[in-house]
């Protein structure tokens, strides 16, 4: 039941939503453009009972919260609507039965959607911006779902929100703890000896990714406190084509770890007025970004709060690939990574008391969710050649970093096409290169399949020592 007054207190059904009409006055529909868009499958009964599969079409940034849904047909259409071809132009360019009125209904959709270029969209950014701007802070996300979900596991399907904001934080720290000692029960050495200048920890989700962040956060438990963290992401979503700093805090279920203003502001003087403009011009593209959320709350449990409460101060940045276009940001109109990399390693140089830099970073994305058209689950002589073949690169490009040769792990990347997709290069790249590291210890490695296997994702811990 709902605590809500009914709209419908006749108890009828109420009326079908009027869906989007085409509008011909409109010069964005009459020849659009799709934004940054990614399909999904989305299984629907037909009325002879049978279940089939239609397309999907949903925001790949994830600033619309919409999905439209329509026929697998169109697939072939999507990527001709880059804003050169009107409608007719499509139709006739599409063929294969396609007739206006049906194209004019999904373009109606599809800007209705947000993932147009155009009003609609436009209205969503600035709102979005202006939500980010007004804050000191970044709200949880995937974080607070997380410790909801764990609260009510503990209290029922009961638990009221009041109840998942008083003891998310409390629930999930305990269910880190239950982490680190199942991930550290065999380790020969389950605490650092001092605070390293640098960890390499996962962001994929707790739920796959745990062991990796229990080998790296449960070894830190018993180290000196740092007094600030940067924590060097991965930028999935968003626009910006080289480095993306953020000038925002963040929240989690556990508490609060502010903005370290000062070293942003040491930062930017390094940087100078051109590149610190470049460095937060899409800061909004850390609104919807998981890579360093999902550290926050494991940095809160292992350091806690000093005598005032406070956490320690973060500073977060998304790093670009740097196997395309030799590090510069893609289009050069962005903050690449050599520039970045010499500013941070000046300020944090500068800055008095400990830093610890943390790498966000996943290794290997492979399966059918991916692209590659070979399976990876069962017992088959391809499937298992598959897995070793990745686990073995993984090995491979793993032994560079511990070897200290990020060149030679950009180089083979970049020669072999990154083939199985690791998200992370940029930040591991970047992390290596400002602490400049004499030992590095590669703690675990592990892998993540769903059952079915359609997607594997890999991940690492190691700790960088000066």
């Amino acid at each position: 039941m709902t605590d809500q007054p009914s709209d419908n207190p006749s108890g009828n059904q109420p009326p079908a939503q009027t869906p989007p009409v085409f509008d011909p006055s409109a010069g964005h529909q009459n020849t659009p453009k799709l934004r940054k868009v990614r399909g999904v499958p989305v299984p629907v009964n037909t009325p002879d009972g049978k279940q089939a599969n239609m397309l999907g079409i949903a925001d790949a940034q994830q600033i619309s919260p919409k999905m439209v849904i329509t026929h697998p047909a169109f697939q072939l259409v999507l990527p001709m609507m880059d804003g050169t071809r009107d409608l007719d132009q499509l139709v006739s360019e599409a063929g294969k039965g396609l007739e206006r009125p049906m194209l004019e209904q999904l373009v109606a959709q599809l800007d209705d959607a947000g993932l147009l270029f155009g009003p609609v969209f436009d209205e969503l950014v600035q709102k979005m911006r202006d939500a980010f701007d007004d804050s000191d802070t970044l709200p949880p996300g995937s974080t607070a779902q997380i410790a909801d979900m764990l609260v009510t596991k503990e209290i029922g399907k009961e638990a009221t929100q009041e109840q998942k904001i008083e003891l998310g934080g409390v629930e999930l720290g305990k269910q880190f703890d239950l982490w680190i000692d199942e991930s550290l029960k065999n380790a020969e050495n389950t605490s650092f000896d001092t605070l390293p200048a640098a960890v390499i920890a996962p962001h994929i989700d707790y739920i796959r990714g745990w062991m990796n962040y229990g080998h790296t956060y449960g070894r830190l438990r018993v180290v000196d406190r740092p007094d600030r963290v940067i924590i060097l992401g991965t930028n999935h979503f968003g626009q910006s084509t080289g480095v993306c700093g953020c000038n925002k805090g963040y929240e989690s279920p556990i508490g609060t770890c502010d903005l370290d203003l000062e070293f942003l502001e040491a930062l930017n003087r390094e940087l100078g007025v051109e590149n610190a403009e470049k460095l937060l011009e899409n800061r909004y593209d850390h609104e919807n970004e998981h890579s360093i959320e999902l550290h926050i709350p494991w940095i809160q449990h292992v350091f806690g709060a000093d005598d005032f409460g406070n956490y320690p101060k973060v500073f977060g940045a998304l790093i670009h690939d740097p196997t395309v276009n030799n590090g510069e940001s893609y289009d050069e109109n962005g903050l690449g990574l050599d520039g970045f990399v010499e500013a941070l390693k000046a300020a944090i140089g500068k800055m008095p008391g400990t830093t610890l830099v943390i790498s966000s970073a996943d290794l290997s994305h492979v399966g059918p969710a991916f692209g590659d058209q070979q399976a990876l689950a069962g017992d088959s002589e391809e499937a298992a050649a598959f897995r070793t073949q990745v686990a073995t690169h993984d090995q491979d490009m793993l032994k560079m970093i511990a070897d200290n040769k990020m060149d030679d792990l950009i180089g083979s990347m970049a020669w072999q096409q990154n083939p199985t997709r690791w998200c992370s290069i940029g930040n591991i790249a970047a992390t290596m290169r400002v602490i400049e590291p004499t030992r590095i210890d590669l703690l675990n490695y592990a892998a993540a399949m769903d059952p079915q296997g359609t997607a594997f994702v890999s991940s690492a811990s190691l700790a960088m020592y000066r």
